[in-house]
């Protein structure tokens, strides 16, 4: 029973620790790029003592290519001397350096290829990784414009229903200001007509009259004759002009 709840917990964690990776790839993605340069670190550090390996067996197998020359000269020299028992123990001393020369160059070549082998192994194994690691990168960039791209359709879709709703409204009061204005236009057509135009005919033909009694005032104080009252349209002011002279 507790393994159970043990196991359900852990699952409970696992999906949270899951859920955290999914929100945050950049964190992850940086955490195992610090991952690759700690085994980078490392795989360098064996590369090298190995490296170390192959410089020893470097320098013992130059020392004994040194010390074989110098042998091959005395044993040379003292056998010429006929110092055969010195040339005798110089001889066995060479032959025992050039057999653990061979075996050396055989184990630094060796241990050269292996040197190569696992820079090389390093090298592609970085690269592998680095590669992945850029091709993540792209791809958290790509998944992060695809998800600004979708938030934004949607928004856009939010707002072309949220337009549509508004044209809906601004169409009702558009009939309500369309209905009032009708309405105010006939309230003031029933008003027009409402109005009793007699008296203004009245007003309107009283006015007329005065003003043709002002104007006949006047023309008989100034001796003008008005169309419509005389025979003709000469006037009077000359004939009492020649009363006067006479």
């Amino acid at each position: 029973m507790f393994k159970r709840i043990g196991n359900l917990i852990r699952g409970f964690f696992g999906l949270f620790v899951t859920g955290l990776e999914k929100q945050n790839p950049e964190a992850l993605l940086n955490v195992e790029k610090e991952n690759l340069r700690k085994q980078i670190s490392e795989y360098n550090k064996g590369l090298a003592a190995h490296a170390g390996l192959c410089e020893r067996l470097i320098s013992q197998v130059e020392k004994e290519r040194r010390e074989s020359k110098e042998l091959t000269a005395k044993t040379s020299a003292h056998l010429k001397a006929g110092n055969r028992k010195l040339a005798g123990e110089y001889a066995l001393k060479l032959q025992k350096v050039k057999d653990d020369h061979a075996s050396n160059v055989e184990q630094m070549e060796a241990a050269e290829k292996t040197y190569e082998e696992l820079k090389r192994s390093r090298d592609i194994a970085v690269k592998a990784a680095r590669d992945k690691i850029e091709s993540l990168k792209r791809n958290i960039s790509e998944t992060k414009i695809a998800k600004a791209t979708a938030e934004l359709n949607e928004m856009a879709a939010g707002m072309i229903n949220e337009i549509g709703g508004a044209g809906d409204t601004l169409n009702r009061l558009e009939e309500m200001v369309r209905e009032e204005k009708e309405e105010a236009k006939g309230r003031a057509r029933v008003a027009k007509d409402s109005i009793d135009t007699t008296d203004l005919v009245e007003m309107e033909a009283e006015r007329s009259a005065l003003e043709e009694m002002a104007l006949a005032d006047f023309a008989a104080e100034s001796g003008i004759v008005m169309e419509g009252d005389g025979d003709g349209g000469e006037t009077e002011a000359p004939a009492a002009e020649d009363e006067k002279t006479m």
